[in-house]
């Protein structure tokens, strides 16, 4: 059997390969990294590869990728990519004759569940997710949409069980995580006192992305100039993009506000602190970590006061028996019913506008690296119409927030 992974950015070809990588050994397995606004450095490329077992790697521009993959058909397409991108490839791919086997899916903590994590793959025949905690909240939501999504379990593919032995508080950044300036700054300022603390040991600051390389999410405000406002730094804290295994290796502790290289950690006995100075809620996509036990502030950062987790938190959050692991059951199920001609087809859940959408959607999601024709033509099309949909909603939310406040006024006076 065979599958081919299309990736593009740092985190996803990451996930995408290690995915990959742990199929049986009968598996011809294949990465090709499509040309995207995010896509990843030579650099950011070896780094994710790195452990993967995958060495079939080729970087591909979109419009070439439906001419590769007639060349030389796959069982299964594995799009790793986030969602507006995952949107745009899975439709390419499930128009392809003989049509793969799409599989999608998510490459970290994915809780709190999301529509659009959901919306953006509803044409993938499977969609991989990490614990029984995703699967049982996003079947829910699923359902919930009247939609029809079949999940597969995977343990995290990138989780290792090496031993680790280090001093270096080992800190996860995250682009958009947290979102505000002030709220990186006091991150920064703890790290740059954690480092001050204690001159004999590292704080090291593990980035996505050096300067000039893009990421899955755009980072504004990163800790290296952050800290570099806050005053000299000191010596022993250092900036740091080697693969996230290799950071790791070297740590006493780890320290995130919720990255998935707290799972990372955790899976090698490395003991952590989720910091919850911002609080716990969607937007700082911590919720999963409530009864963890692995919450801190700035004074367990400072004093290097790592928590290993609660026992009865780690069955339902990534730490299954491997056991359960369904997905590649159910991939090579689905390979062989599409053998047998029996492999059910995904329609591609079009919205209003048909194909002239479907072209704006690519060229939105791709940008520049969408290079076609029709691309150009909803551009053209398309951003004037954007612009009237909007005016006209902004103009009925006026008209709605103004009839409220006459009938709020009515009922006042009457």
């Amino acid at each position: 059997m065979r599958l081919v992974a299309l990736a593009d950015s740092d985190s996803y070809v990451k996930w995408g390969a290690s995915l990959a990588g742990t199929l049986p050994p009968e598996w011809d397995r294949e990465l090709l990294v499509v040309d995207s606004p995010m896509v990843v450095s030579d650099a950011q490329l070896a780094a994710a590869l790195a452990g993967s077992g995958i060495s079939a790697v080729s970087r591909i521009a979109l419009l070439d990728v439906a001419a590769r993959l007639a060349a030389d058909p796959p069982d299964a397409v594995l799009v790793a990519t986030p969602g507006p991108i995952a949107r745009v490839l899975t439709r390419l791919v499930a128009d392809l004759v003989p049509r793969p086997v799409v599989v999608a899916g998510l490459p970290g903590i994915s809780i709190p569940t999301t529509r659009k994590a959901l919306l953006y793959r509803r044409q993938a025949d499977l969609l991989v997710l990490h614990s029984h905690r995703e699967v049982r909240e996003f079947a829910r939501l699923s359902r919930a949409k009247g939609w029809d999504h079949r999940f597969g379990l995977a343990t995290l593919p990138f989780m290792s069980q090496r031993p680790a032995s280090g001093t270096d508080l080992v800190f996860a950044a995250q682009a958009i995580v947290p979102a505000l300036r002030e709220d990186r700054l006091v991150v920064a300022a703890m790290l740059r006192d954690a480092a001050l603390a204690d001159p004999t040991r590292r704080v090291v600051i593990k980035v996505r992305a050096l300067a000039g390389e893009n990421q899955t999410h755009p980072e504004r405000d990163g800790y290296p100039d952050l800290i570099a406002e806050l005053g000299p730094v000191p010596q022993n804290l250092v900036v740091s993009a080697v693969p996230m295994a290799e950071a790791l290796d070297t740590a006493a502790g780890l320290v995130t506000v919720s990255s998935t290289a707290v799972i990372e950690a955790l899976a090698r006995r490395i003991p952590a602190i989720v910091i919850d100075t911002f609080g716990v809620r969607r937007s700082l996509i911590n919720p999963v970590f409530q009864e963890s036990g692995l919450f801190g502030g700035r004074d367990a950062v400072v004093a290097r006061e790592f928590r290993h987790p609660e026992p009865s938190w780690l069955n339902d959050n990534y730490f299954h028996d491997p056991v359960a692991d369904d997905w590649a059951q159910t991939l090579e199920a689905l390979v062989l019913a599409r053998r047998a001609g029996e492999l059910e087809g995904r329609s591609s859940h079009l919205p209003r506008g048909g194909a002239l959408r479907a072209a704006w959607d690519r060229k939105r999601a791709f940008g520049d690296a969408d290079r076609s024709l029709g691309g150009r033509v909803a551009l053209v099309v398309g951003m004037p119409l954007r612009a009237a949909v909007r005016a006209k909603n902004r103009a009925g939310r006026r008209f709605r927030s103004r009839l409220r406040t006459w009938r709020s006024l009515r009922a006042s006076a009457g």
